[in-house]
């Protein structure tokens, strides 16, 4: 089916009280193992993209890979810009055909990333395209973006920043950080309970690479709607490309290291599929935009 914008995905995951999976993908071989995953637990899914890797790819190529694969698939598929860095990109993606858009000025103090926010939203909204945003600083390493796990949202600005933003959905910050953990994370789950009480819009959570199932699971209880999942897929990639070449050093065809890798990343995906319980979702997500 064609591409649709997540519109309607967060708010049956809202309704519902389950969560979309957002998965980041690097290459064609992530954009299939993806949306196989997607097609064979009939669960509504978000391919990602940042900065960096439209900066690698284009977004035109990015674009064109997911229309091709989300055409064949009977799941709703949205393509997202992740932690876009300025106004002008999220215009860009906007043009090159994303359906959905998060403008990241959670590097700015309050009133600038109200700024920066506030002008993509009045486009992305003109629109019809979703757009996301961060309010705090989620920690760890999102491409060429830092930021420490000290900044968690405060509810109460993010009631006032949603308001004056009008964006769709928000990601909170709550102890999570992008990238592989370096002990076992301590989240503030009380507070996504609390930002939930405040906002209305659909909450996201970004830093899943590593989270318990558990962890995953309460959150997206109090409230979540949305999980980003990135680190742990370019891991289960690599790894499986490395192990193939460890068994089989003279394997040259890179078609082999392909398929490997799009196996690793296809069940992990599935994995993360469960745990955000929109496995069986689907035909939710197919209504009329």
């Amino acid at each position: 089916m064609p591409l649709v914008t997540s519109k309607n995905m967060l708010a049956d995951a809202q309704r519902g009280q389950y969560a979309v999976g957002a998965f980041n993908v690097e290459n064609m071989e992530m954009v299939k193992a993806v949306i196989a995953a997607a097609e064979e637990l009939k669960a509504p899914v978000m391919l990602q993209t940042t900065a960096s890797t439209v900066k690698y790819g284009t977004l035109e190529t990015y674009f064109a890979m997911v229309r091709a694969e989300a055409e064949k698939a009977s799941v709703p598929v949205c393509l997202h810009l992740d932690h876009g860095n300025s106004f002008e990109l999220a215009v860009r993606a906007i043009k090159a055909g994303y359906t959905s858009v998060m403008m990241d000025g959670s590097q700015e103090d309050f009133e600038g990333n109200v700024a920066v926010t506030e002008r993509v939203a009045d486009v992305a909204n003109a629109l019809q395209i979703p757009i996301e945003a961060e309010l705090g600083k989620v920690g760890g390493k999102e491409d060429d973006l830092e930021a420490e796990a000290d900044t968690n949202t405060d509810p109460e600005e993010a009631r006032i920043f949603v308001e004056r933003t009008g964006v769709t959905s928000l990601a909170v910050a709550i102890g999570t950080a992008h990238g592989f953990y370096a002990g076992t994370p301590v989240l503030d789950k009380e507070r996504v309970s609390q930002i939930r009480s405040k906002v209305s819009v659909p909450l996201v959570l970004h830093g899943g690479s590593g989270l318990s199932d558990e962890d995953v699971k309460d959150c997206i209880a109090r409230g979540m709607c949305k999980v980003n999942f990135a680190t742990e897929l370019r891991a289960a990639y690599t790894g499986a490309v490395k192990k193939l070449l460890e068994e089989e050093p003279g394997t040259i065809d890179p078609k082999k290291l392909g398929q490997v890798g799009m196996e690793a990343v296809k069940q992990l995906v599935k994995d993360r599929i469960k745990v955000c319980g929109c496995n069986g979702k689907a035909n939710e997500g197919k209504r009329a935009e």
